[in-house]
């Protein structure tokens, strides 16, 4: 093999790792961004899954209340009704 062979050879070495190098860069920082992606979106679901959470327990606060004024046959029907009204402001 001559010397400028060799020295071509040498270079398509190189080149051909740099290539891959770049290339395997590349991909990295793609992968980082998708796990980035997916901790947000999984983080946005867990706080829409609380908020959800909560807001079931409180229309099931409020339906007990208004199953025990609709079976409530006391005189202090109305006065339990209105104790419930939020005051005006």
């Amino acid at each position: 093999m001559s010397p400028e062979e060799t020295m071509a050879l040498l270079v398509l070495i190189v080149g051909i790792i740099s290539i891959a190098g770049i290339i395997g860069e590349a991909y990295k920082r793609r992968l980082d961004f998708k796990q980035r992606s997916l901790e947000l979106k999984a983080q946005q679901a867990s706080e829409h899954a609380a908020q959800s959470a909560a807001t079931a327990e409180r229309l099931e606060q409020r339906v007990r209340v208004l199953e025990r004024i609709a079976t409530d046959k006391s005189a202090t029907l109305a006065s339990q009704i209105e104790d419930m009204r939020e005051p005006a402001m």
